[in-house]
Parts: C-alpha cells; structure tokens; sequence
C-alpha cells in the first residue's frame, strides 16, 4: 500500500500551481503598462531627473530610460544583491552634479559617479545586509539600517574625496532588521527621524548634531509606536503625516505629533502590503493613497481619513508588487510643445518595471490595454561571483521563494 502524500510533496504541490497560475496571468498581461522587462529582479527603485534607477538582485544598480525602456547605465561593484538606492550632490550648493548611493547585502555603502559610473568609495558599513538608505540633503546626513538591527549616520560632506564614509553615530536600540527610515530636517543642527523595522515596531527620534572636532548626530527616542502586528515594509512621512504598508494586510495613517496620542487610520487589505504612494507627500498634494498589495495597485480617495474610499483595482502584475513612485512623463507634441503629465511607476517580483497614466488609476474603471510595446532589450548584469551564505539563503527565501533560482 502507498505511503500517503507527505506535507512537502502537498506544499511542492501547491507551489507548481502557483507558478503555472503567475504563468498564465504573466501572458495574460504582458502588454499592460508598457512593460520593462528586467534580467532579474528589482528589489527597489528610485525615480530620480526623470530616470528609474532600480537595485537588482543580480549585483548591480541600473539607470533605466522610462520612456525607451532601454538601459542607460550599469553600476558593477558590488557582490551581494543591491537593495537600496538614494542621492546626493558633490557639494552642498546642489549644482555640481549627483552622486549615486547604494547599499547592498555583502554589508557596504558604495558611492558612484552618475555620469562616468566610477566608484567614488566603498565603506564595510554594516555586520549584515544593509535593507534600506535615507538621505536628508541640507544636513548632508546619510541614514542607513540594517539587517544587524542597528541604524548609522553618515557624513556626506566629504563624500567625493574617496575615501570611506565617516560615521557620525548609531542607533542600536530595535531589536529585529530595520526594514524603513524617513525623516524631516527641522534646522541645519536638528531633524525628526523615523525608524521602522520586521517587527512592525516604529521608533521616533530627535536628532541633533554635536559639534566638536569630530561631530556626531545625538538620537533621543521621542515615541515607540506600536499599531502593527508584524512587519513594516514601507514608511512615508509628510504634511505631518506618517503613512506605513505592512505585512499584516494593512496600510496605515497617524498624525506621530497629536497630543494626546490618536490611533491610526487602517486600510485593511485582502494580502500584505508591500508598498505605499500618498500622493498627499508628494509634489503633487492630493489626497488619494495608491497601495501595492500582492500583484494589484489599489486606489483610495482619503480626501476623509475617517472613510477612505477604494476607488479602483488594477491586476497590474503576475506577482507582488514591490514598490510605488510618482514619475512626471515628458512628451513632444505635434506642434513642439512639451507637455508633462503625471504617472505611476510599479515594479515588481515578476521581473517588470511598467507605468501607469495617473488619470486612469483615479478613475473608476481600470486603464485600458495598452498596444503591444516595441521589443526592448535590457543588457543582462555581468556574471557575479557572489555566492549567498546560509543566512542569505534563508533571508531570500523569505523575501520569495522564487528568488532563489536566480542563484
């Protein structure tokens, strides 16, 4: 008599339906949103002078034309996935060009030259995986966190001169990876500073600069918020609102300066929320918050918080949706003018990059289907020699389990 099925051959299982279901669905939408297809997998993206620069689990960070599709540019150095990407400029005046910044899992900082793609330095920054950098440009403080659980400043004053990022403190008081950080420069000596991490745990800190021959950032811990069950995947913070995606199917909204403390505003979601743009922190100012959460972009009217209001559905991917930017389309009309108008950039673990017209995510019906683009080619990273620890390993496969063959 056979032996019954065991509960891996039953999770195989479930796992090859999975894929043949993502399969399908990938044909079905493969021209939705002008697709860009990828050599691997975005981890996160940055819309940056009009350009999608994207860290890639393949090693390396790219500069991506969002109107072409093709690929500008390839930064190679590192030899762990690249997971995070910010900016600065060479000089504090902001006119003398931007620095590329990008953390990655073999625990390093590296600066790189936008234009020539040299690396300008590489600094051992973390004892595990760096998951997230945050700059705030008029105190030239660059903020990573960690999957060693501790959060560093950085100066960035010096920062083309080659040499290693000097530390200007730490943070080392989350007890699980930090997984986001934003903030706001209240002077050129002070600023708040949000820091979230996997338990679902958001730290508030003051910060303020001690001068001195060596100068540090002195953190001191305002509030501990607490409203999430588990953990936070994102964090945006403006117009003194504090708006954070988790994965425990919510996206939430609070006010982190109300006296007395008022609970947040929670949008309840059928998966875990990978990724949030309120368009009310943006350039833009309007109250409609767009969601990532398993392979659908979501829109709500928050124009009342007590009552947001879905407004539209988008089956935007084949797989989770990653990340949300605001990207302002330039186009040439037929009498030369230019005209702007404002999109929606998704990425995703399917592999795409792929753009949405913001009118018709705000509308109540979904985008229409675009024509099929033109073939794009996108130049493969080069062949990396990184290979993953066992931690590592472990750290992809909770990221996706479908990550793990690209290694």
């Amino acid at each position: 008599m056979a032996n019954p099925p065991t509960s891996e051959f039953l999770v195989a299982e479930a796992q090859l339906v999975l894929e043949e279901s993502r399969r399908q669905k990938s044909e079905r939408t493969k021209n939705l949103g002008e697709p860009i297809q990828l050599p691997g997998k975005a981890l996160a993206i940055q819309i940056h002078a009009g350009y999608a620069w994207v860290a890639e689990n393949t090693t390396v960070a790219r500069k991506l034309d969002l109107q072409t599709g093709n690929t500008l540019q390839i930064y190679r150095g590192h030899t762990g996935p690249v997971t995070s990407i910010a900016f600065c400029h060479k000089d504090s005046s902001a006119h003398d060009g931007s620095i590329l910044i990008t953390g990655s899992w073999d625990k390093t900082i590296k600066l790189w030259d936008i234009d020539t793609k040299a690396l300008i330095s590489s600094t051992e920054a973390h004892a595990d995986f760096v998951k997230y950098l945050f700059v705030i440009p008029s105190l030239q403080l660059l903020v990573s966190g960690s999957s060693d659980k501790i959060v560093r400043f950085w100066d960035l004053s010096n920062a083309f001169t080659g040499q290693p990022l000097t530390s200007m403190g730490s943070i080392s008081s989350h007890t699980r990876p930090i997984s986001s950080i934003d903030g706001v420069a209240l002077s050129d000596v002070s600023a708040v500073l949000y820091t979230a991490d996997s338990m679902g745990v958001v730290k508030v800190w003051d910060l303020a600069k001690e001068s001195g021959d060596a100068p540090r950032w002195k953190s001191t811990l305002k509030a501990e918020l607490t409203h999430h069950r588990t953990g936070i995947n994102e964090m945006r913070f403006g117009g003194g609102q504090l708006w954070t995606a988790s994965s425990d199917d919510t996206a939430q909204v609070l006010d982190p300066a109300s006296t007395p403390a008022k609970p947040p505003i929670s949008i309840t979601h059928p998966a875990a929320v990978r990724c949030i743009l309120p368009l009310s922190v943006t350039d833009l100012a309007e109250p409609y918050l767009i969601t990532g959460a398993g392979d659908v972009i979501r829109v709500y009217d928050v124009s009342s918080l007590q009552e947001p209001e879905l407004i539209n559905e988008v089956d935007a991917h084949s797989h989770d949706v990653t990340d949300l930017h605001l990207w302002v389309r330039k186009t040439v009309g037929s009498d030369g003018k230019t005209r702007v108008e404002p999109w929606v950039v998704s990425s995703s673990l399917d592999g795409t990059i792929r753009k949405w017209r913001l009118a018709d995510l705000l509308s109540q019906s979904p985008p229409p289907r675009l024509e099929p683009p033109k073939p794009t080619k996108v130049a493969p990273a080069a062949k990396s020699e990184f290979e993953m620890t066992e931690d590592e390993e472990r750290e992809l496969a909770e990221l996706n389990p479908e990550l793990m063959q690209l290694h």
